[in-house]
């Protein structure tokens, strides 16, 4: 970008010998220009206009071959420097602890990856590149005006002080706008993501022009603070060029003082003049290349506060890895509360799960059951107390080696928009077709999965939108199966399926949960029957353990819980029976 500036210089140096050949042949009279370019040219009026020539095209082609190198390494630069920069967020993100992921939506973490990374790459692939070349050219063309006439330029440059205090003031206001479109952008995405991801719901209540109304005001707070920006970004070069305007005209005055006085030539003042107007033309270029700057500057400053946060499970630098499950998995007066609540939401809990055992966790909504499954594979710690792992802290763990051993069915089934066979083997990316297969056949889902249009490499669409209720959970199943590892989490789906689905999903938790430690969160009276120990918890607490029928007998809060929520099903279960 240098040389870039100092062949415009060069160009724009040729105007003095071309001025020599029109006007002042054959005088003898050479006025000296910058590089010395005056002694190429020879004394024949037409071998000087033959290397005038040449240099100028000489001059162009290699700056315009600098130009194109400038460009293409400078956006590589920017490339390398963003891809860096995505790759460290992105990883970043992957790192942070459930309690991190619970504060942020993903549409403003998705917005900080995408969007104010995108404003980065561009600042650094092509604003930078012209603030530099601009600013490189503005250096270059000061210095020749220096050569020329000393008095001159350092009159010129008694402008650069308002230039800098105007260039400080819009850019001030303009990265603020910045940072208020940015934020407004986070808004139209979150409130877009939800009315669409909710579409179902919002066409059931005929809720489409509240949405869309909801939608507008957003847009709308965005239209203003980018018409604000465009407002003060429009008004900068031209005021900026007016101030310099007059200081030319000022300058025009003075040098003809100075030709009048014999200290410039005609040649060596227009030669002078063009560097003076070129001077002023990277200005109002550099002042619009400040505003896209602060536009970039407002998105690195979401990047970094994104970057900034930390809320990463740490492990410790002497963690061990964890041996497989031979005894026990034990909390010990476990509590635990989150950052945004003040109660606890687990208060003293005392579990033991034996090795190979099936523990059932029943219990109201917000009692606590959600939350201690969370711990064991620890998406959080507790805040007082320990888990054990055959007695060994799983803070002194590995994390890797302990969630190695722990598979994970959720309640709200999770599958990626991507083929069947990525879905079942994202817990064993190294799974052959064969195992994948026996998983999905062990699931009850290898069947209806060969009548997919492309069997295991049919797309499942996002969420799994493209399959039924009961084919989403059988996969999930499958992916817990192929896993193979001998601590399984399980938090029943509450949603309905039909008879057959029903019959088919039951069946693969069967297989799922055979010769495994199992912490399941119950929804489904024939999940908690197979339970070898029955936990009822309430208010973050353990109020009750036992079998089903010791705990019937009890009488106490879970006999009270079956009958609201499962004597139903168990009369049901006794039509069909005797069916």
């Amino acid at each position: 970008m240098m040389l870039v500036g100092l062949l415009e210089s060069a160009i724009g140096a040729l105007i003095v010998p071309i001025l020599n050949q029109a006007f002042v042949q054959g005088t003898g009279t050479r006025a000296a220009t910058l590089f010395g370019l005056q002694h190429l040219i020879p004394e024949d009026p037409l071998g000087a206009w033959k290397i005038i020539s040449l240099l100028l095209i000489t001059f162009t082609i290699i700056k315009g071959i600098a130009e194109y190198v400038s460009t293409y390494l400078m956006a590589r630069i920017g490339q390398s420097a963003v891809l860096k920069l995505r790759q460290d967020l992105y990883g970043h993100l992957l790192d942070q602890s459930a309690t991190f992921f619970e504060r942020h939506r993903s549409n403003y973490l998705v917005s900080r990856l995408v969007s104010s990374a995108a404003a980065i790459e561009t600042a650094v692939a092509s604003t930078i590149r012209d603030m530099l070349r601009e600013s490189f050219t503005l250096i270059v063309f000061v210095v020749a005006s220096f050569y020329y006439s000393w008095r001159l330029t350092l009159i010129s440059l008694a402008i650069a002080p308002i230039i800098a205090l105007l260039t400080a003031k819009f850019g001030t206001s303009l990265r603020n706008l910045a940072r208020d479109s940015f934020e407004g952008s986070k808004h139209l995405t979150d409130t877009a993501q939800e009315a669409l991801a909710n579409q179902g719901i919002v066409k059931a209540y005929r809720a489409e022009k509240r949405e869309s109304a909801r939608f507008a005001n957003v847009a709308r707070t965005i239209v203003r603070a980018n018409l604000r920006s465009a407002s003060i970004a429009g008004a900068a070069p031209p005021t900026i060029e007016l101030i310099g305007m007059f200081f030319v005209v000022l300058l025009l005055f003075f040098g003809q003082q100075q030709i009048m006085a014999g200290r410039l030539n005609a040649a060596q003042f227009v030669a002078f003049s063009f560097f003076l107007f070129r001077r002023y033309d990277p200005m109002p270029k550099l002042s619009r290349l400040q505003n896209s700057m602060e536009q970039a500057l407002a998105a690195a400053h979401h990047v970094w506060e994104v970057m900034d946060e930390h809320e990463k499970i740490e492990e410790r630098p002497d963690a061990q890895p964890l041996p497989a499950l031979r005894s026990e998995i034990e909390l010990q007066n476990v509590s635990f509360g989150y950052a945004n609540e003040s109660r606890p939401v687990l208060r003293d809990v005392n579990l033991r799960i034996q090795s190979g055992s099936m523990v059932a966790l029943v219990g109201e909504s917000g009692g606590g059951k959600s939350t201690l499954t969370k711990l064991l594979p620890r998406f959080h710690d507790p805040r007082e107390g320990a888990v054990l792992w055959d007695g060994i802290n799983i803070r002194d763990a590995t994390i890797a080696s302990l969630r190695s051993q722990i598979a994970l069915v959720t309640q709200e089934t999770v599958l990626f928009n991507d083929t069947v066979r990525h879905n079942i083997s994202y817990g064993r990316p190294e799974a052959t077709d064969a195992e994948i297969q026996e998983a999905a056949r062990i699931a009850f889902a290898h069947d209806f999965i060969q009548e997919l249009p492309h069997g295991y490499d049919t797309l499942v669409g996002e969420r799994g939108i493209f399959l039924s209720g009961g084919q989403r959970q059988r996969l999930a199943i499958a992916r817990a199966i192929l896993v193979n590892a001998p601590v399984l989490i399980l938090d029943e789906a509450t949603s309905a399926l039909d008879a057959e689905s029903e019959r088919l999903v039951q069946r693969a938790i069967a297989n799922l949960v055979r010769d495994r430690t199992t912490i399941v969160i119950a929804h489904r009276l024939s999940t908690i029957r197979r339970a070898d120990v029955i936990v009822v918890m309430e208010a973050g607490r353990i109020i009750e353990m036992g079998t089903h029928s010791e705990l019937l007998a009890h009488g106490g809060q879970y006999r009270r819980l079956y009958e609201l929520q499962f004597a139903d099903e168990e009369a049901e279960l006794v039509g069909v029976t005797s069916m």
